[in-house]
C-alpha cells in the first residue's frame, strides 16, 4: 500500500505519539509499503521536505500565530490530500484533533480511506481535548465519521465509546516497540560514560543509583508528586539521581520545586532526546507516576531495555506491568508510597535484575512493533475495502 501518516508534531519534536508514528512508518516500510510522513513546519527555518531515517517527511506551513497557524495548517493538509490523492491508498492520522478534521472534512474531494489513531487517556487524551479544546465538539462530530479508529489501549477504547464513537469502527491495537538487542557486558557503564561526556549534569558513578522518567513534562504525568517523593528518596540515598527527560509546560514549575526543596544536585532535567536508549541503559529504575495513561510507549521502551518499573496503578500501566513481576504498582498521587517503591528497588539489585529480565521478555512476547504494524495494516486494508464497496 501507499500510505500517508499524518502527525502534526514530528521530529525534532519528540513524544509518545511521535515515536509511535515513527515506529509504524519504519515497520510499514520494512514490510514493503510506500510510506511518507505529513507534519507541520513548526519553525520557518525548517526545510519543507526531508528524509528522516529513510522516511520522506513533508512539512506543511504553520505560522506560529495562535489560531491562524492552526487554520493555515488545516487548509494546507486539505490541499495536500486532494492534490496527492492519486499517489496514496490510505491515510493514518495520529490524534483526533485538527489533522483528523481536515482529512475528513475534505474527504468528498480526495476520496481516501481515513483511519484515526487515538492517543492518550484521561487528562492528556484526545477525548478530554475534544471536551475542552476550541472547536472540540465540531471535531468530535467529524471524527465519528472516520472509516476506522485505532485505540492503543483498553482505557482509550472505553473513552471513545463513552464519547459516542461507534464501537463497531473501533479496533484495539496495543502499542509496540522495536526490541533492542540484548545489552553487552559493560553496557550500563559505557552508557553512563557517554552521557557524561555529552552532558555533565548526567554524570553518575558506576555505583550511583539512577531513576529515570521519559515523556512529556505535564501535570497529568504525576511529576509534582515524583519530585515530592524524591525528597524522601534522597534522605535515604543521598547519592541517588533522578533524571526527568522531556519537554512540556510543567518544566518551569518543576524547576522551581526542585530549587525550593534544594534538589538541584539530585534531580536533572536535561531536555528532550531523539533517542533515549543510552538514558535507559544507564538507569537502574524507570518511573511513570501518571494520573491517567493509555499504554505508554515510554513504559514499553523502558521494559524493552530491561528496566524494572515503578508505575501508578491505572489501567494502561496494568496492561503492561504484572505487579511484582516486571515492576511495582503504587496508588495515584501517593508520594509516600511512590518513594517507598523506588527505594525498595534501588536497595535490591538482585530483584531489579529479575524484574528487568521479566520486563524485557514481556515486551518481546506481547508488545512488538511488528505485531503493532501488522494490526494497523489490517485495519487500513479493511478501510480500503469498505471505501471500494461504497464506490462500487
Amino acid at each position: 500500500m501507499r500510505l500517508a501518516l499524518v502527525t502534526r508534531r514530528y521530529w525534532p519534536l519528540v513524544g509518545g505519539a511521535e515515536v509511535a508514528m515513527a515506529n509504524l512508518a519504519h515497520a510499514f516500510q520494512r514490510q514493503g509499503h510506500e510510506t511518507r510522513i505529513i507534519t507541520a513546519q513548526w519553525d520557518r527555518s525548517w526545510p519543507t521536505e526531508i528524509h528522516h531515517r529513510g522516511i520522506p517527511v513533508i512539512r506543511l506551513p504553520q505560522p506560529r500565530t495562535r489560531g491562524w497557524g492552526t487554520w493555515r495548517y488545516v487548509q494546507a493538509l486539505k490541499r495536500y490530500l486532494v492534490t496527492h490523492r492519486h499517489e496514496l491508498d490510505a491515510v493514518l492520522i495520529s490524534m483526533l484533533k485538527h489533522d483528523a478534521f481536515a482529512a475528513i472534512s475534505s474527504r468528498a474531494k480526495h476520496g481516501l480511506p481515513i483511519v484515526l489513531r487515538a492517543e492518550g487517556a484521561g487528562a492528556t487524551g484526545d477525548m478530554r481535548w475534544q471536551e475542552t479544546g476550541r472547536f472540540g465538539s465540531w471535531i468530535r462530530r467529524a471524527t465519528r465519521q472516520a472509516d476506522a479508529l485505532i485505540a492503543p489501549s483498553r482505557a482509550i477504547v472505553e473513552e471513545l465509546v463513552a464519547a459516542g464513537y461507534d464501537s463497531r469502527r473501533i479496533e484495539a491495537v496495543d502499542n509496540g516497540i522495536p526490541l533492542p538487542e540484548m545489552p553487552a557486558s559493560g553496557a550500563r557503564e559505557a552508557a553512563r560514560t557517554s552521557l557524561a561526556d555529552w552532558n555533565q549534569s548526567l554524570a553518575a558513578e558506576v555505583d550511583q543509583p539512577v531513576v529515570v522518567y521519559t515523556g512529556r513534562l505535564h501535570a497529568g504525568k504525576g511529576l509534582l508528586e515524583l519530585v515530592e517523593a524524591w525528597v524522601r528518596v534522597r534522605e535515604r540515598l543521598p547519592r541517588a539521581r533522578l533524571w526527568l527527560v522531556g519537554e512540556g509546560e510543567l518544566a518551569q514549575q518543576l524547576g522551581q520545586l526542585i530549587r525550593a526543596w534544594d534538589l538541584e544536585s539530585s534531580v536533572v532535567m536535561p531536555g528532550v532526546f531523539d533517542d533515549v536508549a543510552d538514558l535507559l541503559m544507564a538507569a537502574d529504575v524507570f518511573v511513570l507516576p501518571s494520573h491517567q495513561e493509555g499504554l505508554s510507549l515510554s513504559l514499553l521502551e523502558a521494559m524493552g531495555a530491561g528496566l524494572p518499573c515503578v508505575v501508578t496503578d491505572i489501567p494502561g500501566n496494568r496492561q503492561a506491568i504484572e505487579p511484582g513481576r516486571q515492576g511495582l504498582l503504587v496508588p495515584v498521587r501517593d508520594a509516600e508510597r511512590l518513594a517507598g517503591a523506588m527505594l525498595e528497588l534501588l536497595n535490591d539489585p538482585a530483584r531489579r535484575d529479575v524484574m528487568g529480565r521479566a520486563a524485557r521478555a514481556r515486551v518481546g512476547a506481547n508488545f512488538s512493533v511488528e505485531q503493532m504494524a501488522k494490526s494497523h495494516l489490517e485495519v487500513l486494508e479493511r478501510a480500503c475495502q469498505q471505501v471500494e464497496r461504497r464506490g462500487a
